[in-house]
Parts: C-alpha cells; sequence; structure tokens
C-alpha cells in the first residue's frame, strides 16, 4: 500500500502548484540559492501542516470556520501579492546579474519568507492531507506514527521534486538570464500565482 501511495504523492508532487511557482520566481531572481531559500522556507511551511494533520490538529483547523477562513484569504493576499510582484518585474524588465552573490544572500531571508508563507496560508494543503491521508490509514490498527509516516512522505518527496527543479534551473542559467526569456518567465509565474490566488478566494 505504501508503494502505491509513494506514485501517487509523485504524480501529486510534479504538478505545478503554488509552491512550485514561488520557487521557480525565486530561482529567477536569486539564482539556485535564492530559489534553495524558499524551498527552505516552503519545506518548513509543509513539515508544520503534515505535523498537525499527523497528530489530529488539522481537523480541528478545518473545522473551525472562521479561523480556516482567515488562513484561506491570508492565502489569496499573499499568493495575489506575490503574482503582482512577478508582473512588476516582467513589465519593468530591470533585471540585476544572477551573479551578484551579495545581493541574494542579504535576499535570503526574504525568500525563505516568502515560501513559508505561501505555504502555511494555503488550507488546501491541510486539506489534501486530510483528504488523502484516511483512505490509506485503518483507523482500527493505525497510530500517529503511520499517519506521520505517511504526512512526511508528502513533505520529502514535494522537496525532492523542488530540488530537482532547481537543478533543472541551474542547468539553464545562461538562457534564463536573456533579458525576454526572464520577462517571460516572471509574466508566466506572476499571472500562475495570481490564478491560484484567485482560485482559492472561491473556493
Amino acid at each position: 500500500m505504501y508503494a502505491s501511495y509513494l506514485v501517487f504523492v509523485l504524480l501529486i508532487a510534479i504538478m505545478p502548484g503554488p509552491d512550485t511557482m514561488v520557487v521557480l520566481k525565486n530561482a529567477l531572481s536569486g539564482g539556485a540559492r535564492g530559489g534553495l531559500f524558499a524551498c527552505s522556507g516552503i519545506a518548513l511551511g509543509n513539515f508544520v501542516q503534515a505535523t498537525a494533520v499527523g497528530l489530529g490538529l488539522g481537523g480541528l483547523i478545518v473545522q473551525v470556520r472562521p479561523l480556516f477562513e482567515v488562513v484561506r484569504w491570508a492565502g489569496v493576499v499573499y499568493l495575489c501579492w506575490l503574482g503582482f510582484q512577478a508582473l512588476r518585474g516582467a513589465w519593468r524588465g530591470n533585471y540585476d546579474t544572477l551573479g551578484d552573490l551579495k545581493r541574494r544572500r542579504a535576499n535570503g531571508a526574504r525568500r525563505f519568507r516568502e515560501g513559508f508563507l505561501s505555504n502555511i496560508t494555503n488550507p488546501k494543503v491541510m486539506a489534501f492531507y486530510l483528504s488523502v491521508l484516511p483512505q490509506f490509514l485503518d483507523p482500527a490498527t493505525t497510530g500517529a506514527g503511520e499517519a506521520l509516516l505517511l504526512a512526511y512522505t508528502v513533505l520529502v518527496v514535494g522537496t525532492a521534486w523542488q530540488l530537482t527543479l532547481l537543478a533543472m534551473v541551474r542547468q539553464a542559467s545562461a538562457w534564463l538570464q536573456r533579458r525576454r526569456v526572464r520577462r517571460t518567465m516572471d509574466a508566466v509565474t506572476g499571472t500562475a500565482l495570481i490564478g491560484f490566488g484567485l482560485g482559492l478566494a472561491v473556493e
């Protein structure tokens, strides 16, 4: 059963979503290092949500509708804001070189924060855990340990995919530094982030 669950999680991980777009956005503006900071923030957000679900706290958050709505609308606003930033960059087209290591280090905390907040304010992540995990667990025979194993599998697979994506971005860094390519990628990621935000708003 775990093997089938692993395949399912892998298929979900490679589907483009807000986390992927946030990693791409930061990798484009800060190189692989910038993307890694964002990936680390996303991983921490996933860890918090996976732990909450594995310990049975996720259901409480989803059931308390006012709390769920606060988290949902925070996610809507934040994703749209990130999307607006990317679109603004595409519109201006004034890009610093990706080789500016000092600037990347200075922005590391901000990139980590973007990754963490984009994940932790997305209640769809917790809803995914709550809807999928019970299908692979038997309440009569399994406990918190098994639930945490399945939840952390999502975290590990998702992080591995994002690191693979960063490796591909690094290999194509020379091509991605072209101004026209950067503007196109920023426009695509910005539009996608705003689209995910609006999609979250109408749920």
